[in-house]
């Protein structure tokens, strides 16, 4: 081996380069100029090569990198070889560098050829905007959907705070109300001129508590508290239900056109709560109008997709029944768009609104697991649009639930558990006014000694739920062990989770919604008793 590298590198017996190109100076310097460029710039290569790596080692394929300036580095060496054999016939040390290279290239290629595939992966710098774009619009979405979270949470705050207030204000307007029907009826035994004074007295006391009753049901159906009786509902056939009352509402100088979809899917609502939402989107509409116009209500099956909902962190994607209210009114901008759904916010006179009408569709349509929006241009009208999911159970025929009897059929028992005093007392002598024998007790323990010490036969518990200690499903719960077939009404100015789930009543319950009055008691009551 060492003999043999010996005659390689032994140049004593051979000619320089020169001989061949017999010396002439042109092809001489020709040779050399070519040989010293081609390898300065092969040289120039490593070196840019090896910075970059330096500079960047969160490049992916470093290693390559390395690899390649080496072969070019030898690639240089062998070109000033060439010149070097010009004149010096270096042929062996010449031909070993080569061999080299030549090595260096097939180690080169071998190492490329496999990183092909990943090389190819690598994103363009097309593909590169295209998803620094799809970020940009990622991250809006991120930010509205967290816009939208601390509107939840801001809702829920404020629902926790709504649904301690309305409790507490049921209970007055039940006294108020409740003592305002028990003088009127007292006002017989007075004078005429005494009664039309006491008469209207009352009744403006009565409709301020009435108005007092419809904001503490508008404050809970925003704060999502309010306790609904979900149904199969046609929503066609409700809006023809309405479709006079809209007439009377609106006037005659604003028209109304009803859309009906053939074919319209079901859904699970609320029928009063949804008829209250729309009736407060009618009345929004005609204050844009200003008391003329058109107003528009379409129906339709429609399907939200993944798009949409990325876009709402609030829905879920399948089917729903789409019931769209548009108006010719003056529009909203939308700073005032984005702000309709607020609490209290109003952009009509003070003393004009309450600023809870957007804010009870709102409530009412996120707890009966829907979507609500509303599309605006200032001077081109406004729509509201309600996403309502589709229910996929078969319509059942609604039973007639009126009462043929109002008052007690003559042996009728009713205990009363109230842990308001006056609230109790009121619904006590109501009651015995209406032909009960009723029984009284401040909370559940006292109920359950009452009867452990008296051997009541009781038709009806009338309990309100909200209590301290024992709450009224409790109470229900501990007497029906011993008394199976007892039939229960619950009363709430606000119950939080004793009967009501996700916003829904449990099934079989029966609830009176404060503020009470003669005509609620009566019916519901009377409902309860005769049914099966």
């Amino acid at each position: 081996m060492l003999g043999w590298l010996q005659r390689l590198l032994d140049s004593s017996s051979l000619s320089p380069h020169g001989i061949c190109l017999l010396w002439e100076p042109e092809l001489i310097w020709l040779h050399v100029a070519s040989d010293a460029v081609i390898a300065a710039a092969y040289f120039s290569i490593p070196v840019v090569l090896t910075l970059f790596v330096l500079k960047r080692r969160d490049v992916d394929f470093g290693f390559l990198f390395w690899a390649f300036a080496l072969f070019i580095m030898a690639c240089g060496v062998t070109h000033v070889l060439s010149i070097v054999t010009l004149w010096v016939p270096i042929y062996g040390i010449e031909g070993l560098v080569k061999a080299m290279t030549a090595l260096a290239s097939i180690l080169t290629a071998g190492i490329l050829w496999p990183l092909l595939p990943k090389i190819l992966a690598i994103p363009s710098p097309a593909q590169l905007r295209a998803a620094e774009a799809a970020l940009v619009v990622e991250s809006r979405q991120r930010r509205e959907a967290e816009d939208m979270l601390r509107h939840a949470q801001k809702m829920e705050a404020v629902g926790q705070l709504t649904g301690g207030v309305a409790h507490d204000f049921n209970n007055l307007l039940t006294i108020i109300s409740g003592n305002l029907e028990i003088a009127e009826r007292s006002l017989q035994a007075q004078g005429e001129a005494a009664r039309d004074r006491l008469a209207r007295a009352i009744a403006h006391a009565a409709n301020g508590a009435q108005r007092a009753a419809t904001l503490t049901q508008r404050l809970l159906a925003f704060a999502r508290r309010q306790p609904l009786d979900p149904r199969l509902t046609n929503v066609n056939r409700l809006l023809a239900g309405m479709s006079d009352f809209f007439r009377r509402t609106l006037g005659e100088m604003i028209s109304v056109e009803v859309v009906e979809s053939a074919g319209l899917w079901q859904v699970e609502v609320d029928p009063s709560q949804m008829e209250a939402a729309i009736l407060n989107l009618v009345v929004n509409a005609k204050d844009a109008m200003q008391g003329q116009g058109k107003l528009t209500i379409e129906t339709s099956n429609s399907f939200i997709d993944e798009a949409y909902a990325r876009q709402h962190a609030d829905v879920r994607v399948g089917q729903y029944v789409l019931i769209a209210i548009t108006d010719s009114g003056v529009g909203m901008p939308r700073e005032v768009v984005e702000k309709a759904f607020d609490p209290f916010f109003t952009t009509k006179e003070p003393g004009q609104g309450t600023g809870l009408g957007l804010s009870q569709v709102y409530g009412f349509v996120k707890q009966s697991g829907g979507h609500v929006n509303i599309y605006s241009e200032v001077g081109e009208g406004t729509t509201v649009k309600i996403y309502l999911p589709r229910a996929h159970a078969a319509a059942v025929e609604a039973p007639d639930n009126r009462a043929a009897v109002v008052g007690s059929r003559g042996s009728e028992t009713v205990l009363v558990v109230e842990d308001e005093p006056e609230v109790r007392s009121y619904i006590a002598e109501t009651l015995a006014e209406l032909g009960y024998a009723v029984h009284e007790a401040p909370d559940g323990p006292a109920a359950l000694a009452l009867l452990a010490r008296e051997p009541l036969d009781v038709d009806l518990l009338l309990t309100d739920i909200v209590m301290p200690g024992m709450n009224g499903r409790q109470l229900a719960d501990d007497l029906r062990v011993t008394r199976p077939t007892l039939k229960v009404l619950f009363m709430t100015g606000y119950s939080r989770n004793a009967i009501v789930h996700q916003g829904r009543l449990d099934p079989g319950v029966a609830l009176l919604q404060k503020p009470l009055s003669r005509a609620m008691l009566s019916t519901k009551i009377r409902e309860v008793l005769d049914t099966p």
